[in-house]
């Protein structure tokens, strides 16, 4: 043996003798929370079997669907077997995967001698028997919901895309590499057993600050929550009214200003127009104490005054994205509040001109998949645990929102990076999405309960922030709603009730895409996506969906015309960042955003 295989065989050695020390502490640290998690996970099968067992009816439906399986696996090897010996017959598989499953599609799959083709026919039904009986037992929506979310989550993780000896791709690129790709896979695998995660971008290829987030601007004020960026101007004039942006603080604000053919930033600077935003700390324990009412006082509220001074305008724009659009309705109900609620709010109550909501929820009637498992057992569970540290480690979140869409977001790296070898291409939408944040336990519980569990934000008067009662109806600055078709975090639908929920004058737009790419879409001379306009409000979102007009491209153009509506008058451009009382910090994208849980 050569003596660079040694080295090689001892460095792989030794990266598997940490990642088992990794495995092995992880396992003790957290041993309650996986008998936990078993716990939960287990809960909704034993009650589909207590409710199979206890009605005969259930029992023969799935005896019928049982029968009906095992006839479509007969059909199965019988139309595999004449595959294999009349080439002249039709072939017409028993079961396809849906249009949108992108884990079969390679040609290795459909191959002779058809034994992938089988395995892969046989994995969807299968996967058929078992959501046709869960469907066939009478259970509670909510039942059913967590029971299905859970059953999919199993169903995924067996599929025979992720082992290799039933991935065709995998085992036809291990011989073509004298098994390389194998030996690269498991160092993938070890190195994200190291790391605690998947890796799914290059994440050597992006620096915030030097290639994401590089739109010119200052830090002009900054207290212990958060910081405000002012951006250079790139226009000689620009609109009177400059536009707040506020981001989600469960990731960082760079999503709306990725790269300068990616950002909502740049693209609104280019239109003319004054833009600040929020960049939130990524909290620590110091802060672990912080409120809600602390993120609309410390953030939002704060925000907008000083905006407002150092754009030396009576009024802002704003615009909220995600959990800062949700924030923002909730700052927006308190300003427009008839009673006196604290100075801050007082200040500022009639200052804001216009409010845009990207991908944002104040009803939570349908949160969509996340709906199947927050129930009322998740929340007191969290609010037990929380407590400890004072912090939702942002992992966590990240894996939750991974979880909804494992195929995509899991799976897919588990056969691309382990089975396969390969290094996944830079992408700077998953990198942000890794770059994750802390949330305080108080604020997320909040929220969790009173809003996701309860839905009282989107009820009259039924929630208390800041003293004062919560009611949306007060919000009769105009406003203008963006949802996403293929949203699984903030569901168009549910984006859509926020039109019924205000009483001023609104604008309702539908994008293509989801909850990312369909919110970053700048122009672009190949329109890949679309968006719908000027359908009929007041009668539900069906009846929108049927009124609306297509448009072409970004909906980018249309909202950025909204809002020069909204701008008031041409005024110089600003050459300095800051003032007097609020001079610069630092430059930006700043400190806040740099900082890693």
């Amino acid at each position: 043996m050569e003596k660079t295989e040694v080295l090689r065989l001892n460095e792989l050695a030794q990266e598997m003798m940490k990642a088992g020390q990794t495995i092995a502490h992880n396992y003790v640290e957290n041993f309650p929370a996986y008998i936990k998690d078993t716990q939960d996970f287990m809960e909704p099968f034993v009650n589909l079997t207590y409710k199979m067992v206890n009605n005969p009816e259930s029992i023969q439906k799935a005896q019928g669907t049982y029968l009906t399986f095992l006839q479509n696996q007969m059909d199965l090897s019988k139309r595999i077997y004449d595959r294999q010996t009349n080439k002249e017959k039709k072939y017409v598989p028993v079961i396809s995967p849906a249009p949108n499953d992108k884990r079969f599609r390679a040609p290795e799959w459909d191959e002779s001698p058809y034994y992938f083709d089988f395995v892969k026919q046989n994995y969807l039904l299968i996967s058929q028997l078992i959501t046709q009986i869960i469907d066939s037992v009478d259970l509670d929506k909510k039942a059913k919901d967590k029971l299905n979310f859970y059953t999919q989550q199993s169903l995924d993780a067996l599929s025979p895309a992720n082992f290799f000896i039933t991935n065709p791709e995998a085992i036809k690129l291990a011989m073509e590499t004298k098994g390389q790709s194998l030996m690269d896979g498991f160092k993938n695998m070890l190195s994200d057993i190291e790391k605690g995660r998947i890796t799914q971008t290059d994440e050597t290829s992006f620096d915030v600050g030097k290639n994401l987030a590089v739109s010119k601007g200052a830090v002009i004020f900054e207290n212990e929550l958060m910081q405000l960026i002012q951006y250079e101007p790139l226009t000689k004039k620009v609109g009177e009214y400059p536009l707040l942006m506020i981001p989600p603080w469960i990731n960082k604000f760079y999503i709306l200003d990725l790269h300068p053919d990616k950002s909502l930033v740049e693209f609104a600077l280019n239109k003319g127009h004054a833009v600040f935003m929020i960049s939130w700390k990524n909290p620590t324990t110091d802060i672990a104490h912080f409120t809600f009412d602390d993120y609309v006082k410390k953030g939002a509220l704060k925000a907008i005054e000083v905006t407002r001074i150092v754009g030396g305008s009576k009024k802002v724009n704003t615009l909220g994205y995600c959990l800062g659009g949700t924030l923002l309705g909730i700052t927006l109900s308190i300003l427009r509040s008839d009673r006196d609620t604290f100075p801050e709010a007082m200040a500022e109550k009639n200052t804001v001109n216009s409010v845009t909501l990207l991908a944002t929820m104040l009803d939570f009637s349908d949160i969509g998949p996340m709906g199947a498992i927050v129930d009322e057992a998740l929340v007191s569970r969290l609010e037990t645990e929380l407590k400890v540290n004072g912090l939702l480690k942002g992992k966590d979140m990240a894996e939750a929102f991974n979880a909804i869409r494992a195929n995509e977001l899991i799976w897919n790296y588990v056969s691309n990076n382990y089975l396969k070898g390969k290094t996944p291409p830079p992408f700077n939408v998953l990198f942000w999405t890794d770059d994750n944040t802390n949330l305080p336990a108080g604020m997320y519980l909040f929220y969790l309960r009173k809003m996701l569990l309860e839905n009282k934000l989107s009820r009259k008067n039924a929630l208390r922030i800041c003293n004062v009662p919560i009611d949306l109806g007060k919000i009769d600055i105009p406003a203008y709603i963006i949802g996403t078709v293929e949203d699984h975090i903030s569901p168009c639908g549910t984006a859509f009730t926020t039109t019924e929920l205000f009483s001023g004058p609104v604008e309702f737009v539908l994008g293509d895409s989801g909850h990312i790419m369909g919110a970053i879409n700048p122009p672009s001379k190949v329109n890949k996506y679309n968006y719908h306009f000027s359908g009929k409000l007041g009668d539900g979102f069906k009846t929108w969906k049927e009124t609306a007009k297509q448009g072409q491209g970004t909906w980018w153009v249309h909202w950025e015309k909204w809002l020069e509506d909204k701008s008031g008058k041409q005024v110089a451009a600003k050459k300095k960042s800051g003032t007097k009382a609020f001079p610069i910090i630092e430059k930006a994208p700043g400190r806040y955003v740099l900082e890693k849980c």
